[in-house]
Parts: structure tokens; sequence; C-alpha cells
């Protein structure tokens, strides 16, 4: 089950935000229908934006759909270009729920004053370093950056210890990159955020002339790596658990491994997939059940053995071939605090890294 590349045009993903944002921002009043006395009745339909791939979440939502019986209209783009959307759109967005990839993209349309806080025995399923601090999105998977190895190219004992040692002379031509992938920039933001701009630009300009294999998608990095064309890549965990689904192997049967930057360096940022809730929305009871759904044990189940994330909900056992989530050493980076897309997509694109 392949996640679709992200290929947003990152000067306009950021002059679009940028401008949008300022439109939206202050939008903080509630659209007429959204009555906080009372649940609106079920009409059995929900309207999902998401930022995750047809073919990833489509059985889900089908599963879903069948077992509750609310149609699930859904619009797919990558979680920058929906987040772009909805903010254009405003208050008069038929979105329902923004499903995306990250966090960073929910905090920017939470910034703009576009979702409803959700109530409390939502939010409080998930560990508090998992959602808004607001209640304003909260998030349904967790996924780790990584650096995927194949040992016989590289041994475990060169491995950096840590991601800003790949702008190293002995890296040179030797990392994949993604750099119009949606968690790579939020990595880019978590840099930014824990270790200031200027560190982020210089790392970001130190990569670019350290020749990096530039790729689409986390996908095809992983795929390089393990036939040993690319030495090691930046990727997410899961793209591991994918590849050897597609092989018809464990997870152990591959010749690649994840390294897990130690220290709580950058290169171990834990970021989310997630929900936001549409103002219009706000006493929807058929979203409502859609976002317990995906909280519950049948939907956290799904993301697992379908699509290798950790859970967030306590009581579901991760994918098997990495460690437990609460034992990762991740940096000091709130997730409330990634929701400068369009600064980071310009610091990418500035570094020489996106032409």
């Amino acid at each position: 089950m392949r996640r679709v590349a992200r290929r947003p045009a990152a000067a306009l993903v950021a002059a679009v935000l940028t401008a949008a944002m300022t439109a939206c921002g202050s939008s903080g009043d509630a659209p007429a229908g959204s009555d906080s006395s009372a649940a609106a009745p079920s009409d059995k339909k929900i309207t999902v934006y998401s930022g995750r791939s047809e073919n990833l979440v489509k059985p889900l939502l089908e599963a879903f759909s069948k077992q509750t019986g609310i149609a699930v209209e859904t619009r797919y783009a990558g979680t920058s270009a929906m987040a772009t959307q909805l903010l254009e759109e405003g208050d008069k967005s038929p979105a329902d729920v923004f499903f995306a990839q990250d966090a960073g993209a929910l905090g920017a349309v939470a910034k703009a004053g576009l979702f409803v806080a959700q109530p409390s025995d939502v939010t409080g399923k998930v560990p508090e370093v998992y959602r808004a601090k607001s209640g304003e999105w909260v998030g349904v998977t967790a996924r780790a950056r990584v650096l995927v190895h194949n040992p016989e190219t590289t041994p475990p004992a060169d491995l950096p210890k840590s991601v800003f040692e790949l702008t190293d002379a002995k890296w040179k031509g030797k990392v994949g990159v993604a750099p119009t992938n949606a968690s790579f920039q939020a990595f880019v933001t978590a840099v930014t955020v824990q270790h200031g701009e200027a560190k982020a630009q210089e790392f970001l300009k130190g990569l670019a002339a350290n020749e990096p294999q530039i790729r689409d998608g986390n996908a095809k990095i992983m795929e390089e790596v393990e036939s040993g064309k690319i030495a090691v890549g930046l990727i997410n965990h899961y793209y591991l658990g994918e590849l050897a689904k597609e092989q018809g192997k464990a997870p152990d049967a591959l010749k690649s491994r994840l390294h897990f930057f130690p220290g709580g360096d950058s290169g171990a940022l834990v970021n989310i997939a997630g929900v936001g809730v549409l103002k219009r929305a706000a006493q929807d009871a058929d979203v409502r059940t859609f976002v317990d759904y995906l909280l519950g044990a049948e939907g956290q189940k799904y993301f697992v053995e379908k699509t290798f994330e950790y859970p967030v909900v306590a009581g579901v056992a991760a994918p098997a071939f990495v460690p437990a989530l609460d034992s990762l050493n991740v940096p000091k980076v709130d997730l409330n605090d990634i929701d400068d897309l369009a600064s980071t997509v310009k610091l990418i694109k500035d570094s020489g890294l996106v032409p």
C-alpha cells in the first residue's frame, strides 16, 4: 500500500498559505448552524478533506461507512495543498473534517480559526503531546523520523549520531531526501523551532551542497536504499514495513534497517497524522462518530496492521519491528509550534534543494 508522493509547488504554497492565513486569521466566529446548545441531527453523510492518499485511507473509510451507515464524501490532495484549499475557502468550506498527514498543516488551519475545539472525552484518549493544547486537532497515529540504511553498504558503526552530520563530506552524494514531502517539511520546521531559523538554513544549505539524492517521496528512497543504490535516506519509519509487505516478506527479512537518532536529536522527530473538525460541523453527531472510530480499536489497528504507523491510543500494540513509542528519545519540540509551513517551504526553496 504505497503512499502517493507529494509534489507541492514550493513558491505557490508559501505565497498562498501566507496570504490565506492573513485573510482567515480573524475569522474566529462560528458560522451559522454551529449552536453549541444541541447536537445536529444525523443526516448520515460527512465530507472529509484528506491530506492522506486515497489508496491509504479509502479502505478504512469504506469500512466505517459499512459499519455505521454514514456516507463519507472524500476529497484527496497532498496535505499542504489541502490545507491551502481550506484556508482559501475559509468559513465557506464544505468540509466537516480535515484528515492531515502532519501536525504542521493542522496547526496552520487551526491558527486561521477554522477548527472547533473537540470535547475532552475525545482529546483525552490521546497523550497530551500528540494533540493541540486548544483541543482543535487530535493525533490519530504517530510516525518517527529515521535514517534508513543498508548494513551491507553502511555498517551501524558508521552511522551519524545527529542528523546535522549528514552535511559532512563523508556523506556527499549518499543521502536520499524528499524535500517536497510534507514529512520532510515538518521536520525542517521542527529544526527551526528547536534551534532557530539560522541553524535550519545552515543545515539545508549544507545538505544541498552535499549533493543529496533527491526523490519525490519516501517510498522511492526506501526502495533505493534496499537495493543499494542509495547509502542512507531520511524517511518515516513505516516505509520499511510497506516495502516488506510489497515484497511479501517480514520487515526483518529486508536488508535495510532503521536508525533512530539518539539524544533527542532533531532527526528523531515524532510527528502525527491527525484530524481537525471544522466549525460548521461542531455539533454534527456523524462527525463525532467518525472521530471516535479513528481513535477506536478498529481504526487504530487498521493503521498498525495496514500502514505500520504507531497507534496513539492505549491498549493497541505498535508494529513489531519498531521500538515502543514511549521509549524513543525525541527532540524537545512541541507539535503545537510546527505550524509555520510557509516559512519552511521558503527556506527549503532558498537552500537549493527544490528548483
